[in-house]
């Protein structure tokens, strides 16, 4: 049995309906937990052999979806943005980078095992120094596949909206120095 008195958590309401007790338990007082909070980085690199080429990794998402995006990850402990992103786009791709522009964030919230987490990710422009596409560097196995990709099908392969519209920004960059 409901004891209201040892809980100011729950509040138990009911009523007679036309096809019996109809009994609602409605959260009064609970907070929603703080999100936690993750940063991330990574990058569009643009290839040193054909600049109209950009690498991308797809990998299989929470639900088993395959979808296409840049490479990119969690920052370590005392690693700026930059660091982060360049080690995340050599573990990811085997390719090695330079920056050249700081495109942007792309934030984002979703639940994972029960936490919110809200995320944001700063995305740079890259140039492949040395290199080639291989999974054999990713600590974590979280490429699927890998891809040199022509710029004009960059913003279709893209799986996610906010990845799409940094790519804009990416794709006006590099069409401004050409």
């Amino acid at each position: 049995m409901f004891n209201l008195a040892t809980t100011n958590r729950w509040f138990l309401s009911s009523k007679m309906g036309a096809f019996g007790l109809e009994v609602r338990l409605n959260n009064m007082t609970r907070e929603k937990p703080a999100p936690v909070v993750e940063v991330s980085a990574g990058g569009f690199v643009v290839s040193k052999t054909d600049p109209t080429l950009v690498a991308l990794m797809a990998r299989f998402n929470r639900g088993g979806k395959l979808e296409w995006c840049i490479p990119k990850g969690h920052l370590e402990p005392n690693e700026t943005n930059e660091q982060a992103a360049l080690r995340e786009v050599f573990e990811e791709t085997g390719l090695s980078a330079e920056i050249t522009d700081y495109l942007g964030d792309v934030s984002y919230a979703f639940n994972q095992k029960g936490k919110n987490v809200s995320k944001t990710v700063h995305v740079y422009l890259m140039n492949q120094v040395s290199g080639e596409l291989t999974m054999e560097h990713d600590p974590n196995h979280e490429a699927s596949e890998l891809a040199w990709v022509k710029l004009s099908e960059l913003i279709n392969r893209l799986s996610h909206v906010n990845e799409k519209r940094i790519a804009q920004v990416a794709l006006e960059l590099i069409e401004a120095r050409s």
